[in-house]
């Protein structure tokens, strides 16, 4: 049905239906496959469901994110040799590469913010094809990867094959990914893989992945703190050559862009004020402070409060990934519906049944592109908004107190 939608844009309301309603499928086989018995073959069945989901919609061009033109642009100024660190979109030396797609590219005052592993990637695929939809190529590319890994993950820990289904048939991953062709999945990939190695106690392997997670998208460098007590750094030998070598593997990446480097750090400033659309808890944060830099720092030393708690403790890295995961979305000032993803692989683990509600009702946000398409105006409806978490932090609540009550017949 989203494939005949096509222009998911214009169709934002027919959009939002049929994704609650994949929601609804979604729960229903989650249920039935939790309560059905293991048998041969589940595992195969489940991945070729999640390729068919995927390769139904990797033919649109994405129109509920513009994020794919900025892409296909670094891309393409960065092979013609400009800095994309150094000179925004709109600049008039840029004019004679503006095309078809150039309305579409987000941001044109702003020069780039992401990350040197996806400028690279952005760079290599302009050089292959300047087609758009070659340019979720690589994403999609890195979100089999992460599936495979979670399949081999879910067999080597002996869980049940059916939690893979968690993330493969979640169906905000599917459109985000391969509608949308989101750069999050490299930066997922690596996040994962690192959180694999470290588990496996491969500590070299482990922080070169998580030093390629931030190069591909910075915030995973909350898990930073917690691999360096995993390691036994400072009196760790093999912790410097990890330290060493993920230093190294930064250098390498930033080096092709180093003439910007003065400015770097002052790009991310017009970036945070020029998007505030957090609707959840950095909107409680900004009601009680009453201010967007309050509510911000607020939200930013709670989540850095707990990767340092989580490396105090020693946390298991699966559950310190979930919690920080978690969070981010929910205080970060900037949520856009492709930020919950990050959560979902660890609900492979951890299937939660309020975050997997939350990431099915994500495509309730989308309502805000209703007001933005006809006036461009970027508002979001308190009634959705309840729609959207109110039904989250109530399940969360109520799995809380039951947690807490004494089971039946256990004593008083």
């Amino acid at each position: 049905m989203l494939r005949r939608l096509n222009d998911l844009k214009m169709q934002v309301i027919e959009t939002i239906l049929v994704g609650l309603a994949a929601g609804i499928v979604y729960f229903v086989a989650l249920y039935f496959l939790e309560r059905a018995a293991d048998r041969r073959g589940l595992l195969w069945t489940i991945l070729a469901a999640a390729f068919l989901f995927r390769f139904t919609l990797v033919s649109l061009e994405p129109s509920l994110s513009d994020d794919l033109y900025r892409y296909r642009w670094d891309g393409l100024i960065q092979r013609a040799g400009w800095n994309p660190y150094a000179i925004a979109p709109d600049d008039s030396r840029l004019v004679g590469y503006r095309d078809g797609y150039w309305p579409r590219v987000s941001n044109q005052e702003m020069p780039n913010i992401y990350p040197p592993v996806t400028e690279l990637v952005l760079r290599g695929t302009a050089a292959v094809s300047s087609r758009l939809l070659a340019f979720k190529t690589p994403m999609l590319v890195a979100e089999s990867l992460l599936i495979a890994l979670l399949a081999f993950w879910v067999r080597r820990s002996r869980r049940r094959e059916y939690t893979l289904a968690v993330y493969a048939w979640n169906p905000l991953v599917v459109v985000e990914f391969a509608a949308s062709g989101h750069n999050d999945a490299l930066a997922m990939l690596f996040s994962a893989a690192a959180l694999f190695l470290i588990i496996e106690r491969r500590i070299v392997l482990s922080t070169l992945a998580l030093g390629a997670a931030v190069l591909a998208k910075f915030f995973p460098i909350l898990l930073a703190p917690l691999w360096l007590r995993r390691m036994g750094w400072p009196r760790n030998s093999r912790s410097w050559t990890a330290l060493g070598l993920t230093l190294g593997l930064a250098a390498a990446t930033w080096w092709p862009y180093r003439a910007a480097w003065p400015g770097v750090l002052g790009l991310f400033q017009p970036y945070r004020r020029h998007w505030v659309n957090n609707a959840s808890l950095f909107s409680v944060l900004k009601w009680f402070s009453g201010s967007d830099d309050w509510a911000w720092g607020i939200g930013v030393g709670i989540v850095a409060g707990i990767a340092l708690w989580a490396a105090f403790r020693n946390a298991e890295p699966l559950r310190a990934a979930y919690l920080l995961f978690g969070a981010v979305p929910l205080l970060s000032q900037n949520a856009f519906s492709w930020y919950f993803l990050w959560v979902v692989p660890l609900l492979v683990f951890f299937p939660n049944p309020a975050w997997l509600l939350l990431t099915v009702l994500q495509f309730l946000s989308y309502h805000v592109l209703i007001g933005y398409g006809i006036n461009g105006d970027w508002k979001f409806d308190p009634f959705f908004l309840w729609l959207e978490y109110g039904p989250f932090f109530a399940l969360l609540l109520w799995q809380a107190f039951c947690s807490g009550r004494p089971s039946r017949g256990s004593a008083a």
